[in-house]
């Protein structure tokens, strides 16, 4: 009794920092930070009481954990500093402080993706996450969309925000890392619903979750965040295609027996005409058409790139630090500096700057290790988990896309998820005969 008690608290305490993480604007500030350190510890607190009580402990470790614990020791050794006799600090890292608190976001980051991979790890399990994650993205985009219609400069109506546009980004002041975090989500419903195993009145309410939650991302107006959730959806259409059965009829008896992929195009076709009913089309072209992505200025993303790759080329084997890219960034930027440079605005090439080849080699472990395991979701029997498998696999792989724009990996909300998909990847491929509770 008292270990179904600590392991439903513990479940509930982690899908809370799901929440938590995202509505406390993507925490990115110091006390949301404290906030979502401490749920962690309390979780840690009760594992180690639930192995108590079982006499027993079990840590499953999926393969992509190791990579992320060899960045979290990445941080620890460019955060060791030495204090010399004239009181001169020296370090790997150019900003020590700065790099304590990457590194323990990390490491935090590290043991949320352990307790998801020993969390959900049956059939029940993976179906109550996928449930809460479609429920949590709906409300998410039916909030963002709200705020947009009543917006009047104040994110959740309190708080004043004039660079969060026009509130477009829900509970998020940088629309792209809003559009970061649908586009992870998205791919979910739209794979449960394009499965064969999906129900008339379930396929419906998939399909619907999944028009809103795309209404409210393009209408984020985030021009990567469109290009990926693009890439995710032609991702996981390419994915299905292994597994699609082929059915040489369509009757008209049941909704449940329309051809997945029919689905797929009216899901497409809903969030086109909510954009144009929202108003919302015009915005988009002017953005695409007179805001390119990059440009040659000192500022803008091309030229932060650049300074960027001069931050790794100069630093080429450990980097400038974890967390340190704000503080060296004037070093090598070519701007005037009268803006403030926080990211690289590209993940990869962060990761490159922060940590030098090191990092880099972790990153790519992660990604091949990742990429293998996605290849064998296709064969897991079971439908629903097989179906969740793809979404996740797509809304990674629609992240990664929007990586090489924006920097939604620094955001510790968006790399919650991102982990959060990835561990579900490493479940339902690392066993395929998930049992149920």
């Amino acid at each position: 009794m008292i270990r179904k008690l600590l392991d439903k608290t513990i479940v509930s305490c982690f899908l809370a920092a799901v929440v938590f993480t995202t509505l406390a604007l993507g925490t990115v500030e110091a006390w949301s930070v404290a906030i979502f350190q401490l749920i962690v510890v309390l979780m840690i607190l009760l594992w180690a009481a639930k192995a108590i009580v079982e006499k027993h402990l079990e840590i499953k470790v999926p393969p992509p954990a190791l990579p992320l614990g060899g960045l979290v020791l990445v941080g620890l050794a460019q955060s060791f500093a030495l204090i010399g006799s004239s009181g001169q600090t020296r370090s790997l890292s150019m900003d020590v402080e700065a790099t304590r608190g990457a590194a323990a976001m990390i490491f935090f980051l590290f043991v949320s993706f352990l307790l998801a991979a020993n969390l959900f790890d049956t059939n029940d399990r993976l179906h109550t996450l996928a449930n809460f994650l479609i429920i949590f993205g709906l409300g998410l985009a039916v909030f963002a969309l709200i705020q947009h219609f009543t917006w009047e400069g104040k994110m959740y109506w309190m708080r004043p925000a004039p660079s969060a546009g026009a509130g477009t980004g829900g509970p998020f002041v940088n629309r792209n890392h809003f559009a970061g975090y649908m586009e992870m989500l998205i791919p979910i419903p739209v794979a449960l619903a394009f499965s064969h195993a999906a129900r008339g009145e379930s396929r419906l309410f998939w399909g619907f979750a999944a028009a809103i939650m795309g209404i409210a991302q393009v209408a984020s107006l985030s021009r990567g965040g469109i290009i990926s959730l693009a890439g995710g959806l032609l991702f996981l259409f390419l994915m299905g295609a292994r597994r699609r059965r082929s059915i040489h009829s369509v009757t008209r008896e049941s909704w449940s027996r329309l051809r997945p992929e029919y689905f797929v195009v009216l899901i497409l076709m809903a969030i086109v005409a909510g954009v144009f009913w929202i108003g919302a089309d015009s915005d988009i072209l002017k953005r695409v058409a007179q805001d390119p992505l990059t440009t040659s200025a000192a500022t803008d993303r091309g030229g932060v790139w650049g300074d960027t790759l001069a931050m790794f080329l100069a630093n080429p084997f450990l980097g400038v630090g974890l967390g340190a890219f704000e503080t060296v960034y004037p070093i090598y930027g070519r701007g005037d500096g009268s803006f403030l440079i926080q990211f690289a605005h590209n993940d990869y090439l962060q990761i490159l700057s922060d940590s030098g080849i090191v990092g880099g080699a972790l990153a790519l472990w992660f990604l091949f290790v990742i990429a293998r395991a996605i290849t064998r979701i296709p064969k897991t029997a079971d439908p629903f988990i097989r179906a969740l498998g793809l979404g996740s696999a797509a809304g990674i792989f629609a992240l990664l896309i929007h990586s090489l724009f924006d920097f939604n990996l620094q955001i510790p909300s968006n790399a919650l998820l991102f982990l959060v998909l990835s561990a579900i990847v490493s479940r339902v491929t690392e066993d395929r005969r998930l049992t149920t509770e």
